[in-house]
């Protein structure tokens, strides 16, 4: 064995293991949550017709996906933070991926309380909108203001568990030396600074914002596939 190198202890496996949940998780979680909204926004923006028209149906069956996106996205969340909570038992800077995943996990909360308010306001959302997606703040403020500050606060406590989730990959790709944890870290940061530009455009007008976007559910879906790839494999051994 390599003199930088150790044998591979439980808590390794074990957190490996559930980084490979976390992960699975995650993938359908984006596709529910970032990539099918987005291309029924995109359709229903640029190509509207049938079901793809900004209307009662399809506001409701975008909450509900964002719903169950949220709800799946929190299990993901809560198994990451187990996975590095594992993994601080054996390297103690995990610690600051596992207190930022918990805080995360605050965030996803708020955002089902956020697609829960959408779904019980389809009717008045649907009139406010007027077909422009980009009104969806000031149309949550002025019908259900809770609802907005939820979801407001709930994007910023969750981007915050992203960030955890891009540490604690990080450190699990030099502890395990998989470079494909570490792009998955990188892939997710990505992420995290793609999603930032459409939020911003909610609160001003941000020419643009919607291409950048596009590339939203591409990082979504390739980053937990990253992370699976780089944890299907048992490790014999890990850095120090």
């Amino acid at each position: 064995m390599n003199a930088d190198r150790m044998p591979a202890r439980d808590e390794d496996q074990q957190g490996a293991r559930r980084l490979a949940l976390g992960a699975g998780l995650g993938l359908v979680a984006a596709v529910l949550t970032i990539a099918l909204p987005l291309i029924f926004l995109y359709l229903a923006t640029y190509n509207p017709g049938g079901f793809f028209t900004f209307s009662s149906t399809l506001i409701e069956d975008l909450s509900i996906l964002l719903l169950a996106g949220a709800i799946l996205f929190l299990i993901s969340l809560f198994v990451y933070r187990r996975a590095f909570a594992t993994l601080r038992k054996v390297e103690s800077r995990f610690w600051i991926a596992s207190v930022l995943c918990l805080i995360g996990s605050i965030g996803f909360l708020l955002i089902v309380v956020l697609a829960a308010v959408i779904l019980s306001s389809t009717s008045s959302l649907q009139t406010c909108l007027h077909g422009s997606p980009s009104h969806a703040l000031s149309c949550l403020r002025s019908n259900q203001p809770i609802g907005a500050y939820s979801g407001l606060l709930g994007f910023a406590l969750t981007w915050l568990g992203g960030l955890g989730i891009v540490l604690g990959l990080f450190f699990a790709g030099h502890r395990f030396v998989r470079g494909a944890l570490a792009g998955s870290a990188v892939l997710y940061l990505l992420l995290l600074l793609v999603l930032v530009g459409p939020f911003i455009a909610l609160l001003y007008a941000v020419p643009g914002t919607q291409y950048v976007l596009l590339i939203a559910p591409v990082l979504a879906i390739l980053a937990p596939a990253l992370v699976l790839a780089g944890v299907r494999q048992p490790f014999a051994s890990v850095r120090p």
